[in-house]
């Protein structure tokens, strides 16, 4: 099996710069704290009986679980402090950053406005027959004026992570923001730990991400800026699921386990091949707190060198990790919205 993997990778490596992310799918129970948005506009108006059931013909991987408790991934954006100690790679001082707070501050309004809440709980609807993305229940709203743009503040760069992007959100909602105020949003996608790393940099005026303790220490050290009519730095307002994914006939039979804690145990157990991102983002993050405590996995490299027999750590994107598990019958978890996307895209990935 290690040879096989070793074959995986490197075949993967070669056609790296050919391959990138895609669209998702899966029976949805709505979580309990949903908010619910009617479909406004006649474009967006679907009935469900003429969207195309989502298929996983021609893939040799399908979602096995979700909805666990343990599987809900939320979403956070956070205005990056024109203040803050910013350093480079290596950790020495950077100075001279101008960050757009005022872009910033334009880009937060408008996502906690009723018109981006709007688009965001009718994404993937007309397509996959079901919202991808879920509005938090109490998250925080905007109604007043947003701020159009100037030609000091006209760009805005945001950091994000691959969920969002890969899954298509992003190129469904900026063009709204964009026309409507007149900004231009450049987009640096990555995981989790990459994009908030960006921003220490002083690379991002923004960042929108999902790993609640790495959004933690961003603020605690300083980097974030309390954006004016908020009462937090940190502000969650929309999840996802994070599913489950694996072969079709399921060898480690996780679709019949209780919890996906005790799916991840028997993947262990068995030995059964899987794809982690091993890329400290947001995904990496929550995969390594699924594992039986007693392997010791965490995002450390060295915690999983024992198991490369059966464990494959990528340092790669959603979208090739995907293709990965597919091309050797692995186990992989992955946000609800991206395997989505991945299926309707026919695992293209770019």
């Amino acid at each position: 099996m290690t040879k096989r993997i070793c074959l995986v990778v490197l075949s993967f490596i070669l056609a790296f710069s050919i391959f990138g992310c895609a669209k998702p799918q899966a029976d949805v129970v709505t979580p309990p704290d949903a908010t619910p948005i009617s479909i406004q506009t006649e474009a967006q108006q679907t009935d469900a009986a003429e969207v195309a059931p989502m298929t996983t013909d021609g893939f040799g991987i399908k979602i096995l679980l979700e909805q666990d408790d343990d599987m809900i991934n939320n979403y956070s954006v956070i205005a990056v402090n024109d203040a803050a100690p910013f350093k480079d790679a290596d950790g020495n001082a950077v100075s001279g950053v101008a960050i757009n707070t005022a872009g910033a501050q334009a880009f937060i309004d408008w996502l906690m406005s009723d018109e981006a809440a709007q688009l965001i709980a009718n994404y993937g609807v007309a397509e996959y027959g079901e919202a991808l993305f879920t509005l938090k229940e109490g998250k925080p709203v905007f109604s007043g004026d947003i701020q159009s743009s100037t030609d000091a503040t006209k760009t805005i760069r945001l950091s994000t992570t691959t969920s969002v992007n890969d899954s298509g959100l992003l190129d469904y909602l900026l063009p709204a923001f964009e026309s409507k105020y007149g900004y231009e949003v450049e987009v640096s996608s990555a995981g989790t730990g990459k994009a908030i790393a960006a921003a220490t940099m002083g690379n991002a005026d923004v960042i929108l991400v999902h790993s609640e303790s790495q959004e933690e220490q961003f603020i605690a050290d300083g980097y974030a800026k309390l954006v004016d009519g908020y009462d937090s730095e940190r502000l969650t307002f929309m999840y996802n699921y994070f599913v489950l994914v694996g072969p079709v006939d399921d060898p480690a039979k996780c679709a019949e386990a209780g919890s996906v804690k005790e799916a991840f145990a028997r993947i262990a157990e068995g030995k059964f091949p899987f794809v982690s991102r091993g890329d400290k983002s947001g995904t990496h993050t929550k995969e390594v707190s699924l594992w039986p405590e007693s392997l010791g996995i965490t995002t450390d490299p060295a915690s999983v060198a024992a198991y490369s027999e059966w464990y494959l750590s990528s340092n790669a994107g959603m979208g090739v990790c995907l293709t990965m598990a597919n091309e050797m019958d692995g186990y992989i978890l992955s946000d609800k919205a991206t395997f989505l996307a991945f299926l309707a895209s026919g695992g293209a990935v770019g």
